[in-house]
């Protein structure tokens, strides 16, 4: 599906067009605490009101948002009557978002995204995730795609410094995945590599919270996003899942903590390569994955990583033996399927070995 991009050049006259385009009389609004902060954006909501569109509000739900969240949003949007939705916020506003709309069966509902992070990439991926009972649920939809993006580099100006690493995290380790996924392709490789090269180009912007490496961030992300809607992640997001739950850091600070470990194992041992285009193929990725780099040798790509994350100061968690355990049965199985090399549970507690620091008794 073709989306439609709108940046906020005009104090958010997209949205006014994009409501009245699609003749939405009763809106509703999936947001989180940070959207009273965001004056522009709420003024704009707020004016819509005063204009005669009714304004349903939903924010019941947390970072990793759970089942009942999801359900209590069904119920609220089906009983509102509502005929359109916007999304304010990061990943878990989106994927509230979409799974309210799929699940309401409202597949046709007109579905605005506002990101107010740049990493996650959401607002252009078919995927959804939750919990139930404390166990990750994913959804899988093309339909759940919102079919319009505003983007607004104001939106990021308040982000805390560690929520803007993360998150930016994220997004490099969604170019590099999705660059080395068994399911990439010579589109999804464009748009991995294109992510890299602008995630590199706007960093120092970014994380001096500048208007321009915002902007910049915010669409390095989003074509991030078009990548892994392609080629999926693999195993750096599928190792990453219990880091964070265990741990209580932030998604991208554990991917980016699996990937760094991951990028120079594999360098190591692509005669493991499980990709049905073959090892040759798979070392002339790490070749693409160079260019993108702006080096000549893949090792420098490897090192260039590593001093990012050096460069970001992110803490590595200490783990137990029992949490080293605890970690390697954890992964899902169907996610390692999409990474390029083989791995049983015995690599991934030494892989996980080398992530972590591990405690010593």
């Amino acid at each position: 599906m073709k989306q439609l991009f709108f940046d906020n050049k005009n104090n958010y006259e997209s949205i006014d067009c994009w409501v009245n385009d699609n003749h939405i009389t009763r809106l509703f609004v999936v947001c989180g605490n940070t959207f009273k902060h965001l004056t522009g954006i709420s003024n704009k909501i707020y004016e819509l009101e005063d204009k005669g569109i009714e304004i349903i509000f939903f924010s019941d739900y947390s970072p990793n948002p759970i089942y009942e969240s999801v359900v209590n949003g069904v119920d609220l949007f089906k009983k509102s009557h509502a005929d359109g939705i916007i999304a304010i916020g990061g990943g878990s506003a989106m994927d509230v978002a979409k799974c309210i709309k799929i699940y309401s069966s409202m597949v046709k509902t007109p579905f605005m995204a506002i990101p107010t992070t740049a990493g996650t990439g959401s607002e252009s991926t078919k995927f959804a995730v939750y919990y139930k009972d404390g166990v990750k649920q994913g959804l899988t939809d093309e339909r759940c795609i919102p079919d319009a993006v505003l983007f607004d580099p104001g939106a990021l100006k308040a982000l805390p410094m560690y929520q803007r690493k993360a998150t930016m995290c994220d997004a490099l380790c969604h170019g590099i995945e999705s660059f080395w996924s068994v399911n990439s392709t010579d589109e999804s490789r464009k748009y991995s590599a294109l992510a890299i090269k602008e995630i590199l180009k706007n960093m120092d912007g970014y994380l001096n919270n500048t208007d321009e490496g915002n902007e910049g961030m915010l669409k390095a992300s989003n074509i991030a996003g078009q990548a892994i809607n392609i080629a999926q992640t693999t195993a750096g997001h599928a190792m990453c899942y219990k880091i964070t739950s265990l741990f209580g850091i932030s998604h991208g600070h554990a991917a980016m903590l699996c990937d760094r470990v991951l990028f120079p194992e594999m360098l190591k041992k692509t005669d493991k390569c499980i990709d049905v285009r073959g090892e040759d193929y798979l070392k002339t990725l790490f070749d693409e994955i160079s260019n993108a780099f702006g080096v000549e040798k893949i090792e420098d790509a490897v090192r260039n990583f590593d001093v990012i994350f050096e460069k970001l100061e992110l803490d590595i968690p200490v783990a137990s033996d029992w949490e080293l355990n605890e970690l390697a049965c954890s992964v899902n199985a169907e996610r390692l399927k999409n990474h390029p090399l083989k791995l049983n549970e015995d690599d991934l507690r030494e892989l996980y070995k080398q992530i972590l620091k591990v405690e010593r008794i």
